[in-house]
């Protein structure tokens, strides 16, 4: 089965044979197995890199080596395809090959989309003994929400599973496995809407939070566009609000099928569409929020727009936008941040997610509170707070204490 619903293979009337597509009909998969059609990717690669680009993100990069024989999914394997399909029997021949021939030869950095790879599979991807990539997305912590992530039913995700995620990603992974922080893309519905309260009084601190979360965990943090402004859902109401061929092709599976009703299928998909990312860029106040001069861009503009854009986010000091920009700076002037050990302080709280990053004398504590309710918070192991550093709400400095009173989706920066 293809990605978008139905069969990944597809007649092709000139020839009168079958070609194989894991995604859309447009999107024949490349038969790697093909010496020239490696060369010709390595040729096409190094093109951009010679113009100066700084490196790849590789789509759905485990899926280049396909199973001996492309035989049918047994039930089992019909029940999460992407790990039936990724990681072949040729995939770490063909990225060193990549890596020996291109990759090795520039000062570059790559990020494969690791779709149907486990934590435990990690290594075999990113080892820096292995030469192939450097880190990857791992889609655990982003499948807590996202049905399309992986085998796991959507549904209301809680903090302690999230933690639970991060804590044996620094267990699992080693010095020699850099790994990836992201919750949110191209593929995912809104950061804030998502994991967040998106409603009117709380959308900022809670995107201010999560921001916080992703820019000081073990990895390298991704942040997607709009994130940085906490932007939201899209109001989907009709089939022909969305653009999304997932969609549309679900919509002719399901409901032109009667297995469900309209009602419930556009309720279900105006939540975890990939479309609520896709929306234009919210840049200011005019026509089109600025991302274009047509009256139908290929999406509609959020109608939040006037609310939540770039512009009015720049003139504001306590705006999402500019907190983002002071914990990027806080980040990038703080090794610790980078290369720091990390410590789950209190793993079993349903609501407060406190850690520590550690490298040599110097620790930091982030103590951020996932509720719209306010919290007392009594740090354990012994610890005080010290030096507030960054708090994504005004706060009161509660120095050397170990019982902070934190506001609703407040974050905290110390340093101890």
């Amino acid at each position: 089965m293809s990605y978008f619903s139905g069969s990944a293979w597809t007649l092709d009337p000139k020839t009168n044979e079958y070609y194989l597509h894991y995604f859309a009909v447009k999107q024949p998969d490349l038969n790697w197995e093909n010496p020239k059609v490696r060369q010709e990717v390595f040729s096409i690669m190094r093109f951009w890199l010679d113009k100066g680009v700084d490196g790849f993100r590789m789509d759905v990069i485990p899926l280049l080596s396909k199973p001996t024989g492309i035989p049918d999914l047994t039930a089992e394997q019909l029940k999460a395809p992407p790990n039936a399909y990724a990681n072949g029997p040729h995939l770490a021949e063909y990225l060193r090959e990549m890596n020996s021939e291109v990759l090795s030869k520039y000062d570059v950095m790559t990020v494969g989309e690791a779709t149907g790879t486990t934590l435990a599979q990690t290594n075999s991807l990113v080892d820096d003994r292995r030469h192939e990539l450097n880190m990857i997305f791992n889609f655990d912590a982003a499948q807590l929400r996202h049905p399309d992530f992986g085998p796991d039913e959507p549904g209301p995700w809680s903090l302690v599973k999230l933690k639970a995620i991060y804590d044996s990603h620094a267990t699992v992974l080693t010095k020699h496995d850099w790994d990836t922080v992201f919750l949110s893309n191209h593929d995912s519905p809104r950061l804030v809407s998502t994991f967040g309260d998106d409603s009117r009084t709380m959308r900022a601190p809670s995107a201010k939070l999560l921001e916080t979360m992703i820019l000081t965990l073990r990895g390298t943090p991704f942040l997607f566009q709009g994130d940085e402004l906490g932007m939201t859902y899209y109001p989907f109401k009709k089939l022909s609000d969305f653009s999304d061929i997932a969609v549309k092709n679900a919509y002719k599976a399901e409901v032109q099928t009667g297995k469900v009703s309209a009602a419930t299928f556009l309720a279900d998909q105006a939540e975890f569409t990939r479309d609520n990312a896709r929306t234009p860029m919210q840049w200011d106040r005019s026509l089109q929020s600025g991302f274009t001069t047509s009256p139908h861009p290929w999406l509609p503009v959020n109608p939040n727009y006037k609310q939540i854009n770039a512009a009015h986010e720049e003139s504001d000091p306590a705006s999402v936008l500019n907190y983002v920009r002071a914990l990027i700076k806080l980040r990038s002037d703080t090794l610790a941040f980078v290369y720091g050990d990390y410590l789950d302080l209190d793993p079993a709280n349903d609501h407060i997610f406190a850690y520590t990053r550690t490298l040599g004398g110097e620790k930091y504590l982030m103590v951020e509170n996932f509720s719209s309710r306010p919290t007392h918070y009594t740090l354990p192991n012994d610890l005080k707070a010290a030096t507030l550093l960054l708090s994504d709400i005004p706060s009161s400095q509660e120095a050397n204490t170990s019982t902070l009173n934190l506001a609703p989706w407040e974050s905290r920066i110390y340093k101890q």
